[in-house]
């Protein structure tokens, strides 16, 4: 079955760090999530590789469901909060997260502590990034297509905290950001007058998938998420396709 069809249920936009498998934490087999990554779960519109296998997701597999997923204790958004230069290109890449907390620095600097703080930058970032997919071509093609019985693809914001295994969805508005920038970003005319319904009640099923995943683990080994969430040493850098059944 597997080799016979390529139709994966869900893009999934997320970081590379090792604690965040996409499948795994999902309670989703191969073949079902078609898997980006980057540091730091990033949607930059020059990062060809990204929305090259974007347009094809929409385009061609016909994805429904957009998940972006940050996590706590982001090796990524941590580098972007000191004012130290790491050296392009991996210096070129963090000015992206520098320019969400710009977006949000009222904010980000009236929280004291910096673990909080962190935190905050993390959904933020997820936000933003969710943001970014509305403002291409590729999103707004498919919301076009009125053969279906919803808007499609729908966007879901998560974070994902290694210390505990929970996929959490954020509560956000996503109209508010629409309607504020549509005159600029809108290419088709989708966004002016056809709010996007909020999304989080379509992942029910993932978010429960992940329950079974997170007690599965404590079940094999109750420290499993304190060692998780305590260090990041991989053994290995897999580069690989985006396919699901990779």
């Amino acid at each position: 079955k597997l080799g016979a069809v390529h139709k994966p249920k869900y893009l999934w936009i997320g970081c590379a760090d090792a604690r965040v498998p996409a499948n795994e934490i999902m309670g989703e087999d191969a073949g079902s999530v078609f898997v980006l990554r980057n540091v730091a779960n990033m949607v930059v519109n020059t990062d060809f590789n990204l929305m090259a296998a974007l347009q094809y997701a929409m385009d061609v597999l016909k994805i429904p469901d957009i998940i972006v997923c940050g996590h706590y204790d982001c090796g990524g958004v941590r580098a972007s909060m000191t004012n130290n230069d790491h050296v392009a290109p991996l210096e070129n890449w963090l000015r992206n997260i520098r320019d969400v907390y710009r977006l949000h620095q009222a904010e980000l600097d009236s929280i004291s502590d910096p673990e909080k703080r962190h935190r905050r930058l993390v959904e933020l970032n997820v936000i933003e990034q969710c943001i970014n997919l509305y403002k291409t071509g590729s999103v707004q093609r498919r919301y076009m297509d009125k053969t279906l019985p919803y808007s499609s693809p729908r966007i879901h914001a998560c974070v994902f905290d290694p210390k505990d295994g929970i996929l959490q969805p954020l509560d956000v508005d996503f109209n508010k950001y629409l309607n504020q920038y549509y005159s600029v970003y809108d290419l088709y005319s989708v966004y002016k007058d056809n709010p996007i319904p909020k999304t989080q009640k379509n992942l029910g099923n993932v978010l429960l998938k992940n329950k079974e995943y997170v007690n599965s683990k404590k079940e094999q080994d109750p420290q499993f998420f304190d060692k998780l969430g305590a260090v990041h040493k991989p053994k290995y850098l897999w580069i690989g396709c985006a396919d699901a059944r990779v």
